[in-house]
């Protein structure tokens, strides 16, 4: 038997704030389980053609969720995948019910930790903002009890390498029944 084999057989899925780390903890537990990564924004982007702020300035974020609702159902047909999924996936009670069908795991770091990896990212339309840790900690306090309701792991990654984190990951994972 094999390492890899003794770990949860489903997809893991990463949820969090932006700016916790799904993404590079994402990529590198996947390399080290050999698994496939999925990102679900850069999923999004490639079904769209255009980047995230140009889908909230187009469609507003009630049609950015749409299609991130659309876009994860796609994601969970996969089989043994790890998905890192935006910040604000968990809002909608069809996604939370789609990411039950996976291992998830809540990745989480304090506010400035959050606002020194991401406040300056043009990326993140929720962070054009005057004040972006002002507008972290509103996000964190309305969403933290949906990421810890659906959370089979919670990872603190406010501290430590990549590399300290996923082996910590990899084993906590291997104590997860069958």
């Amino acid at each position: 038997m094999t390492i890899h084999s003794q770990i949860p057989n489903k997809n893991i899925i990463l949820i969090g704030m932006m700016g916790a780390g799904k993404t590079t903890i994402g990529k590198a537990l996947a390399n080290h389980l050999k698994r496939d990564f999925y990102d679900l924004d850069q999923e999004i982007i490639k079904r769209c053609g255009v980047s995230i702020p140009t889908i909230f300035d187009i469609e507003g974020e009630d049609g950015f969720r749409k299609r991130e609702s659309a876009t994860l159902e796609e994601m969970m047909s996969l089989e043994n995948i790890i998905l890192a999924t935006g910040g604000g996936a968990i809002l909608r009670p069809e996604n939370r019910a789609l990411l039950k069908q996976g291992f998830i795991i809540y990745l989480h770091a304090n506010a400035k930790q959050l606002y020194h990896r991401i406040a300056f990212d043009k990326n993140r339309p929720l962070m054009a903002t005057d004040n972006p840790l002002k507008k972290i900690k509103e996000l964190m306090e309305t969403r933290h009890g949906l990421y810890e309701s659906l959370a089979n792991m919670k990872i603190n990654t406010g501290y430590g390498t990549v590399n300290h984190t996923v082996n910590h990951i990899h084993t906590l994972l291997k104590q997860q029944p069958l």
